[in-house]
């Protein structure tokens, strides 16, 4: 008898599965997308400016995997943090991924909540954040502004509401962009957009070096919102005062550079992202 390699499938050698197979959407967006020590280094700098005093509670709505949440209560040992999502998965992968990897006097300080980020009560905090343009999804003006009114009921005094929205005319044409992160590719899918309705249908998909793709790992179906409208119902919602913080501009390149700062007018930009603080 021939020696060889023994399968217990028949003799039938097991497909090796592919990258994409292999995949957890969740880390790949983690990398992708989210930078917590970056945010929260803006975060501090807003509430600062804005509130005067160093910012101690947060609570971050839409929060996914809660890897903001969580970074917020390692920068200090005086950050408090709660985090809201409606979806319990994401909400059970960033539970054993980021809050079981924290100190026990980390974890004493952060809070998941599954719940609707309309309906939820909580304790006041210094800052509400929802980011990653995870408000789009309310499409109609009286839900957003509900969304507004409910926040604006949850913030200290004085305490900021940081949001963050991208928009331009790139923004509202069928385009997909892709960027190489590490061993994939990122790429973003401007599916469809409604210029009656400012409805987006956009996707994310996952590439890799072996040819295997994980196509829709995301799916949003949004409204475009403007910075006029956002403020608009920022301001019916009852916030005192709303800034637009707008990225800076590299001299030499004339790329983006990272720098967000307060603006009151801005040039023309075919694809922007830009920050809105509303104060209480």
């Amino acid at each position: 008898m021939a020696r060889g390699k023994h399968s217990s499938n028949g003799g039938k050698t097991r497909r090796r599965r592919t990258k994409a197979e292999r995949a957890d959407k969740y880390e790949l967006y983690e990398r992708s997308v989210q930078e917590p020590s970056t945010d929260i280094a803006l975060v501090r700098r807003m509430f600062k400016h804005h509130c005067g005093r160093p910012a101690r509670s947060l609570r971050e709505d839409f929060c996914g995997t809660a890897a903001f949440a969580c970074g917020w209560v390692t920068a200090n040992d005086e950050h408090r943090a709660i985090a809201v999502d409606w979806d319990p998965e994401p909400l059970a992968w960033g539970r054993r991924h980021h809050v079981d990897a924290l100190r026990p006097s980390q974890r004493e300080r952060v809070e998941l909540v599954r719940a609707d980020v309309r309906t939820v009560r909580t304790e006041p905090v210094d800052v509400l954040v929802a980011f990653n343009f995870s408000y789009f999804i309310f499409e109609e003006r009286r839900e957003l502004l509900g969304y507004f009114e409910a926040v604006r009921s949850q913030l200290c005094r004085p305490g900021i509401f940081v949001l963050d929205v991208y928009g331009g005319p790139e923004a509202m044409e069928r385009r997909e962009e892709r960027r190489d992160v590490d061993k994939f590719t990122y790429v973003w899918d401007q599916d469809s957009f409604d210029p009656i309705r400012h409805h987006a249908r956009c996707y994310i998909h996952f590439e890799f070096a072996d040819g295997s793709a994980l196509r829709r790992a995301y799916r949003y179906d949004w409204r475009l919102w403007t910075l006029p409208e956002l403020r608009d119902l920022l301001d019916e919602a009852g916030f005192s005062d709303v800034t637009v913080y707008w990225e800076g501009t590299e001299r030499k390149t004339n790329e983006p550079n990272g720098i967000f700062r307060p603006r009151k007018r801005a040039e023309d930009d075919p694809a922007w992202v830009a920050y809105l603080v509303a104060a209480v």
